[in-house]
């Protein structure tokens, strides 16, 4: 098993790291073909653009030539039309002639006969360098420019027009023709300019010179090319030639690139208007080359620092990805033995259960057989009833922590805030594990004191739930005579709440089994129990705790532990509350001097300050004999205390002595009032032979002295009305109830106190029932939810909008094991009037019958 976990780890590992070797090796393949493809490309748009720019330096520089030899065929043209051709006198004529033209900025005039013949008027005498081709434009009375050598060798451009003026010989001459240094026009271009990025040549067809700018002292460009350049690129330049002969014999344009020796070179050719010249412009690709060169170094430099960076990249993401991945491994193996350690905790917790349900169950049936046994012995009845209670109500625990644990787990888990009073709450916890304390000869201490806001806004089933947690793990973990208490002090304002509310503090500790610094770490885990060889005897399921740190995570509130082995333990809860209005009720009373008899310092000290509070002035002791003392002092000075709270249990002397010794000294008019965590009930009949007139149960809440105390000093009683225990007989109940036993038990029960049900066996039933029925028939419905044909929700939903009298008076009270608080809300929020769980507890039934009714 161990070697296919290895072996799975590696071949996961080897796939990562051989996913990111091919990732890699792509993404270098991608890089190099991107790099060719983009100088490939550099290339092609570089010959592209250099097409461009050519074509346009040429166009550029062949209007520029146009302008320029139109502008002196128009130089031209004004004199012959200055100058006429019928002027008397010839030397004034020629004269004129050579006036006009200097001040044009000619350098040569001449006549030109239709023979070719030139005669100069003005200048050195010139020669046509091609004499056929311009004496041809000229006939056909074409402008007409050439190029041609003066007598002292300075090449000149020669300018051609018709004209008619007389010669020497008396002829008439077909043109005049006129001349400017060729440097006019090559400046004019320039083209001989120094780093010129560009170089320009005027050719003839046959490739030679009429304006080089090659630099260098060649006649013709073709010849040029053949000397510049070594022999092995001849045949490239026989085929250049060839082409760009082709092109100018078509007068066509012609570009191309051409390799010649180590350089490249953009060349464009292009006609030059008025004559039989070609502008050859060539653009070397040398410089070019270098700029295109270095960005080409710089993009790919460029190219590779992005692809390091993204490799890097990748690469730290692989390595994140990798760590995430293996940690994700690792997770999941600690999941795999989690779920393993919880399945092995939820097959102990099986066993535990199997055990723990099977103890109750096989007292219940066995002491049904006993009391079926014994049937005509009434106490033997009552014993085996009494004992299959407590061992359903132990078995409900169970269930309901289960019930419990599974609601938390599956996040279904909802809170509802009403409002609570934790005098009733408290009271109430203490009243459940009093018999267990006693049961265990457990003595049981609780501490309250600075109690801001007796009633406050919370979950009272889930606030009950804790406490009933924590002391019920007390006891049970607590060895017989142990000692347990149960403390709880409030704060002002909280910091994170505000002054809306009130913060809380719940402390149970005991002195019993403890639990070692191993099991602390799991303490509010689910299915886990204390050592069960120390303490084999204790029953549960080992989600207490668990569920407990659930209801006190979901309160946003706080819970911690401290715990010694065989030194007890102290778990601390800390709830912000919501504070609830204070009640309207004014608690006063009379300022009568009391005394406060009880071992406990602290219950004494807050018990004063909450006397205080209501207007009581107390003076307080920790012993009988004191209290003794103290009561006989004052009844000697004339100054008795007026009524005198004695605790039961007490050092040397106990409660019950000394309040016979109080009695002897006062007489009967004092009250004395007995103050104890545990049941009146067992003290009644003892505590009123000794003198007590009355009791008040720990712990002792504010409301609870002054409700307590009141009676004794003939202030009015605003409760009375509610506690008083009207008759319920005659009352009529309508019960919707799918299951027969409930029914015939729930039918027994409220037939024994006077009410008289009535069986509606669903909820349709029911709604039938009611509505057939007369205005005031029925005093109150309980209804079950889980129902065929029509639930209690869709029932209650039913009767609220029947339109009946009592629709919406009626008291309809929830009596079903549907107990989770959202299933509570549910009810309310449906229009039910309050709720009650399965299985039933007939005091509280009785109860709300009595709310409702009453």
């Amino acid at each position: 098993m161990e070697t296919r976990k290895i072996k799975n780890g590696h071949r996961t590992t080897y796939f990562l790291i051989g996913s990111f070797t091919l990732l890699l090796l792509i993404s270098i393949g991608a890089f190099i073909c991107l790099g060719r493809y983009i100088s490939r490309e550099s290339e092609k748009s570089i010959h592209t653009v250099g097409d461009l720019y050519m074509a346009g330096i040429n166009n550029h520089i062949t209007a520029h030539f146009r302008t320029l030899i139109e502008l002196k065929l128009e130089q031209a043209e004004a004199i012959v039309e200055v100058v006429p051709s019928d002027m008397a006198d010839r030397d004034e004529l020629y004269q004129e002639l050579v006036y006009r033209s200097g001040v044009r900025n000619f350098n040569y005039l001449a006549l030109y006969s239709e023979d070719g013949k030139m005669e100069m008027l003005d200048g050195n005498p010139i020669q046509l360098a091609d004499p056929d081709s311009f004496r041809k434009s000229l006939l056909r009375r074409e402008k007409k420019i050439a190029v041609g050598y003066d007598s002292l060798g300075t090449e000149v451009v020669i300018l051609g027009i018709s004209a008619e003026y007389p010669m020497e010989n008396g002829e008439a001459c077909m043109a005049l023709v006129a001349a400017v240094p060729i440097d006019y026009i090559s400046a004019m271009l320039g083209t001989d300019e120094e780093n010129a990025l560009i170089s320009s040549n005027i050719i003839r067809k046959d490739g030679s010179f009429i304006i080089s700018d090659t630099g260098m002292d060649y006649k013709d460009y073709f010849e040029s090319l053949y000397q510049r350049y070594p022999a092995s690129d001849r045949r490239k330049i026989d085929a250049y030639v060839r082409e760009l002969s082709d092109a100018m014999e078509k007068k066509e344009s012609y570009s191309t690139v051409l390799d010649l020796g180590n350089t490249s070179q953009q060349i464009y050719c292009t006609l030059l208007p008025y004559s039989e010249w070609h502008l050859v412009t060539v653009l070397p690709f040398g410089p070019l080359n270098e700029t295109v060169e270095s960005l080409n170094a710089n993009r790919t430099f460029a190219t590779l620092l992005v692809g390091f960076i993204i490799l890097t990249a990748l690469l730290v993401i692989f390595y994140i990805y990798f760590r995430m991945t293996c940690k994700q491994l690792r997770d999941l193996e600690a999941a795999r033995e989690e779920a393993l350690a919880a399945t092995r905790a939820k097959s102990t917790f099986l066993s535990n259960m199997s055990h723990d349900i099977r103890t109750p169950m096989n007292a219940i049936v066995g002491m049904t057989a006993i009391a079926t046994a014994h049937i005509d012995e009434k106490d033997q009845v009552m014993n085996c009833l009494k004992k299959i209670t407590l061992s359903g109500k132990h078995l409900l625990g169970l269930i309901n922590d289960v019930l419990d644990m599974s609601k938390i787990e599956s996040g279904k888990m909802t809170l509802t805030a009403e409002r609570v009073s934790l005098q009733e709450a408290i009271e109430g916890v203490v009243g459940i594990v009093q018999p267990q304390v006693k049961g265990k000869g457990q003595n049981f201490n609780v501490h309250i004191h600075n109690i801001i806001s007796e009633d406050v806004y919370c979950d009272s089933v889930r606030l009950n739930q804790v406490l009933l947690n924590l002391l019920s793990n007390a006891v049970k973990y607590t060895q017989e005579g142990g000692l347990i208490q149960l403390s709880l002090y409030q704060e002002e304002d909280p910091p994170e709440k505000g002054e809306n509310y009130v913060r809380t503090h719940i402390t149970v500790a005991d002195n019993g089994t403890g639990m070692s610094e191993e099991f602390l770490k799991h303490v509010f885990d689910s299915y886990s129990r204390v050592d069960t060889m120390r303490v084999h005897k204790t029953e549960g399921a080992g989600l207490g705790m668990a569920i407990t740190k659930h209801i006190v995570d979901a309160m946003d509130g706080r819970i911690t532990v401290e715990s010694e082995l065989n030194k007890g333990s102290r778990f601390q809860v800390i709830l912000d509350l919501e504070k609830a209005e204070p009640s309207e009720v004014d608690m006063i009373l009379p300022a009568w001097k009391m005394l406060v008899v009880d071992d406990d310092e602290t219950l004494c000290r807050t018990a004063v300050d909450a006397l205080d509070s209501i207007g009581i002035q107390a003076d307080w002791t920790m012993s009988g004999e004191d209290a003794i003392n103290m009561v006989e002092k004052h009844h000697q000075a004339r100054d008795d205390y007026q009524i005198i709270m004695l605790d039961w249990k007490l050092p040397g002397m106990d409660g019950l002595s000394v309040a016979r010794q109080i009695r002897r000294i006062v007489g009967d008019d004092m009250p004395i009032i007995l103050i104890s965590a545990y049941d009146w009930s067992e003290l009644e009949a003892d505590a009123k032979e000794a003198g007590i007139n009355g009791f008040i149960s720990k712990p002792l809440f504010k409301s609870t002295l002054f409700y307590g105390l009141k009676k004794y000093m003939d202030v009015e009683d605003l409760q009375a009305a509610e506690g008083s225990q009207a008759e319920l007989a005659g009352r009529r109940v309508l019960v919707a109830e799918d299951n027969e036993l409930n029914w015939e038990i729930l039918q027994a029960l409220l037939s024994d106190i006077g009410i008289e049900p009535e069986w509606a066996e669903n909820g349709q039933i029911c709604l039938e029932k009611f509505q057939a029925s007369a205005p005031g028939h029925y005093d109150i419905i309980l209804m079950d939810v889980r129902m065929p044909v029509m639930n209690g929700y869709e029932a209650t939903e039913g009767i609220r909008a029947s339109g009946h009298p009592d629709a919406a008076a009626i008291p309809i009270i929830a009596m079903t094991a549907d107990a989770f608080s959202e299933d509570i809300k549910r009810c309310l929020d449906c229009g039910m009037n309050a709720h009650t769980a399965k299985p039933i507890n007939f005091d509280e039934v009785v109860l709300l019958l009595k709310k409702y009714i009453l």
